[in-house]
């Protein structure tokens, strides 16, 4: 169906109360490697980004970057193993994890924000001290424990007119650098911030009560419902950590949080800007 001038400009007239709820707040975006995977579909994210951006919110990007890694450690022949969803990572993977997230992932997000329009720059741990972690496990290896997040490099970035793209790689006193998971290092970061929302982009439309049925979407989920929710097997696998990293948000303040499918087109300004939404929201 093609789009009259009419329906666009009804469209944008639906969107006007969402952009004067949203404008001046923060809002943390955390994108997900998984979510990322085609050029086209990260292109359309980021021009979402840059146009939220334009029209007052204040966007921060808190990136991963896992099936990147994985790509380089196959590359030089280190086998990826995982521990109950976290990277077990040596020292030699911790180098390949800082090089990746913070040299091409990072940078590449940037360039791509400022080449539809918006303007960037680029973030990691050891950037203003912005991501202090230590070992969480020493089974795990070099797998961060975030102790202090300082939102100072942000704020000012913010206030700037800059759009903050932060890698999750922590760093220790010592200069050891450590991979964080990104859900994680989102959630810490959005509630030190105390956003208005944090959106968690993946390759799930959100929690599903069947897997296999995306029509089975619930859309809003109270938090006092998880647990329940956990012990029956509706929230399993590898949506348990993200789910708990969207709970510990709203402990931390934040008021909204969604886990929506980052391969929608636009699906950040459908769930922000529209009354349906696309993914589940806790609340």
């Amino acid at each position: 169906m093609e789009l009259t001038n009419q329906m666009r400009a009804e469209t944008l007239a639906q969107a006007l109360p969402y952009i004067k709820e949203y404008s001046g707040k923060i809002v943390v975006v955390k994108y997900g490697g998984n979510a990322m995977k085609n050029d086209e579909m990260k292109l359309s994210v980021m021009s979402d980004i840059t146009l939220l951006t334009l029209i007052g919110v204040k966007v921060v990007l808190v990136h991963g970057g896992g099936p990147e890694i994985s790509d380089m450690l196959s590359r030089v022949g280190k086998k990826s193993e995982f521990v109950n969803g976290l990277r077990v990572t040596d020292k030699e993977t911790a180098e390949i994890v800082q090089m990746v997230l913070a040299g091409k992932v990072n940078k590449n997000l940037v360039n791509d924000i400022q080449n539809v329009g918006g303007r960037a720059v680029g973030l990691c741990g050891a950037d203003g001290h912005l991501i202090e972690a230590v070992m969480q496990d020493p089974s795990l290896g070099y797998v961060g424990r975030i102790t202090h997040i300082n939102p100072q490099p942000i704020n000012d970035l913010l206030e700037n007119g800059y759009i903050p793209v932060i890698s999750t790689v922590g760093y220790d006193n010592e200069g050891n650098a450590y991979n964080i998971n990104a859900d994680t290092a989102a959630s810490a970061i959005a509630g030190v911030l105390k956003a208005e929302c944090l959106i968690s982009m993946t390759d799930t439309c959100g929690i599903l009560r069947d897997k296999d049925d995306p029509s089975t979407l619930i859309p809003v989920v109270n938090v006092s419902e998880i647990p329940m929710l956990i012990k029956s097997g509706t929230i399993k696998g590898g949506m348990i950590p993200k789910t708990e990293c969207c709970l510990e948000a709203i402990r931390r303040g934040v008021k909204k949080v969604f886990i929506i499918d980052g391969r929608t087109p636009h699906s950040i300004l459908v769930e922000l800007m529209t009354d349906e939404g696309i993914g589940t929201m806790f609340a």
